[in-house]
């Protein structure tokens, strides 16, 4: 099958007679910039320096010769801005902490602090107070919390919604151009447009803002939904009824040219547990996520993309009812998300995507050939009459050694019968 249909089967639940994979088409199935560098030196590509579009988490962007060496089957449509607030815009030569050259955007402005650490601004603006830092020594960035002291008389549930606007009309341009040119790879695509994310930890200390009002804390937000849940739900409740606008408004210029659609990268699980009780997601998330869903579901194709890291085998069947079709990332090092258990009770009825090879030990710290063989037990369990897209567990960190990368791809083209390796 070419691509786009082998990822269409899959998402079907029907057998698409090779494994489709996914590399770089969403910020949480990506590469850290300095793997993709060494992945164009190792496929003997073209030497320039790599496009950062992702700087929260420093992922690199694939170029089309990349892609092909690859044999990746989804192409990704990303949000206008980035995390820190500006667009993927006139690039610049940057620096790394670990001497690499990269691309970054023209708002990508840092200092450096007297420890050493790399500081980033929302929005570009050196005058507002830094939104992120990079710690020397480090490979990405962590939010700074900048939330202002909280009087509860006069907690608003306005302030947590000032990120949550009307799309412009400069983003739908963008989309009018990118939705049509992702298509025309002739792989999948799928898009993330941002607003539908409920809760999602990795945005409530808005790095993106300037100066964020409301609750921004992020031990503060998790304490909130359980002590101040009629606060939680008035801003769910609001973002929802923007984000099912925006939705109109996109639907009208992407269309069919959309396969699959990011909705929410809020994360439920620890490596343990959970973040809250299963009826606590019910009552407080499900309500919002089915309203989204259900509306992409009346009006579009598209199928909806639900991540959550962690320990989350007793909200899938939440998920599932809440309209979610597709999960990732399949963290099956996490208690009770045993692959073959979850293939077993939940693969008729939502798709993995994700959970090809573990990525906090096998991935950067075992051997090829440990590699090669969790990837082949990974795609024999989830690749089962469909229902699998490939994807390591998140994104592949700095330090990965490329051996390790290459055998993943060896063994999941070896298994759907080709082979990339040169």
């Amino acid at each position: 099958m070419p691509p786009r249909e082998r990822v269409l089967a899959a998402l079907d639940h029907r057998e698409p007679g090779s494994v489709p994979v996914d590399l770089g088409a969403t910020s949480v199935t990506g590469l850290h910039v300095s793997c993709v560098e060494a992945l164009r030196d190792y496929f003997g590509l073209e030497r320039r320096p790599v496009k950062v579009h992702e700087p929260f988490q420093m992922l690199g962007w694939l170029d089309e010769d990349l892609k092909q060496a690859l044999g990746v089957d989804v192409e990704g449509v990303f949000p206008r801005e980035t995390m820190f607030g500006f667009p993927n815009e006139k690039w610049k030569l940057w620096r790394t902490g670990w001497n690499q050259e990269v691309l970054v955007p023209e708002q990508f402005r840092t200092t450096t602090d007297s420890k050493g650490d790399t500081l980033i601004y929302p929005q570009g603006d050196l005058s507002a107070p830094p939104s992120g830092r990079m710690p020397a020594g480090f490979y990405f960035f962590d939010a700074i919390i900048r939330q202002p002291s909280l009087e509860e008389e006069t907690l608003n549930p306005e302030d947590n919604l000032e990120e949550f606007v009307p799309i412009s009309d400069a983003y739908l341009a963008q989309l009018a151009e990118a939705a049509p040119a992702a298509a025309a790879s002739g792989r999948a695509v799928i898009a993330s447009f941002g607003g539908t994310a409920f809760g999602d930890i990795a945005l409530v200390p808005a790095t993106f803002l300037k100066h964020p009002k409301g609750i921004r804390d992020v031990a503060e937000w998790y304490m909130a939904t359980a002590t101040r849940r009629d606060y939680i739900h008035q801003v769910f409740s609001r973002q929802c009824e923007i984000a099912l606008a925006n939705l109109e408004k996109i639907r009208a210029v992407v269309g069919g040219a959309v396969d699959a659609v990011f909705v929410c990268g809020a994360d439920f699980g620890t490596q343990i547990s959970t973040f809250c009780s299963e009826a606590a997601f019910r009552d407080l998330y499900v309500p919002y996520y089915k309203r989204v869903n259900g509306w992409i579901h009346r009006h579009t194709n598209w199928k909806t993309f639900k991540h959550s890291c962690g320990a989350v085998e007793k909200f899938i069947e939440a998920f599932i009812e809440a309209g979610f079709d597709i999960l990732n990332p399949v963290q099956c090092s996490a208690a009770g998300m045993d692959p073959a258990r979850l293939k077993s009770k939940y693969g008729g009825r939502i798709v993995f995507w994700g959970g090809g090879v573990d990525t906090q030990q096998m991935l950067p710290f075992g051997t090829p050939e440990g590699v090669r063989k969790q990837v082949v037990e990974r795609c024999q369990i989830l690749a089962k009459n469909g229902g699998f897209i490939f994807n390591p567990v998140h994104n592949i960190q700095a330090g990965t050694p490329v051996e390790n990368i290459v055998a993943m791809l060896d063994a999941v083209h070896q298994f759907k019968g080709t082979q990339v390796h040169v």
